[in-house]
């Protein structure tokens, strides 16, 4: 029996693709910025109240929530781009095995065991494989099955990854919608104290 030692587990499992659903306009419900066209109408609002201070608090504070999704976003795709390689070198290695599962030879490999940590190892012939699943999870599986999960888990984790690249453009957009509301309600402020004074 050999191990490869890989984390299957995918988050956010999605079951449509990106190009099922480009009207989606953000797979993880993300706000939509909605675009100040008319200040004097916004400032009149019954929640602005002519309140410039207010507003300008009240955007800054969504823009920094904006922020944060990114950050979370990011993280979440530098985990997907360095997963995706890993599912893939696994898959490579079953269909290794099921070359070599009819032959009585040993191959000879090299197991990684910390960072540039490696060790030369024999490998038997074998019709199964033992892989991570997750929170400190190992399963034993005959090596055709463990190919499909492993397959089945690239699709996922490649799909994941176009959700939240379509998040973070999604995102980006958000930002200027809320920088251009924000530099609005400010002239807007600016305009309007500068009316006041010429009039005085």
């Amino acid at each position: 029996m050999t191990c490869v030692v890989k984390r299957l587990k995918m988050e956010g499992d999605k079951t449509d693709s990106v190009a099922d659903d480009k009207k989606k306009k953000s797979y993880a419900g993300i706000p939509e910025a909605a675009f100040v066209d008319d200040v004097d109408s916004f400032m009149a609002l019954e929640e602005n109240g002519g309140d410039v201070d207010k507003v300008l608090r009240r955007l800054d504070e969504q823009h920094s929530k904006y922020k944060f999704m990114e950050y979370n976003l990011a993280s979440k795709r530098r985990r997907l781009k360095s997963q995706i390689p890993d599912l893939e070198n696994s898959l490579n290695m079953i269909k290794l095995l099921q070359k070599q599962s009819g032959s009585p030879k040993e191959i000879e490999t090299q197991f990684l065991l910390s960072e540039q940590v490696y060790v030369k190892a024999l490998v038997p012939p074998t019709d199964k494989v033992c892989l991570w699943l997750g929170a400190n999870v190992m399963l034993e599986y005959p090596l055709e099955e463990a190919m499909n999960l492993l397959v089945k888990n690239i699709d996922t984790a490649k799909k994941n990854l176009g959700y939240v690249e379509h998040d973070l453009d999604f995102l980006r957009d958000q930002f200027t919608t809320t920088e251009v509301n924000m530099a609005r309600v400010y002239n807007w402020d600016v305009k309007k104290r500068q009316a006041a004074k010429a009039s005085s």
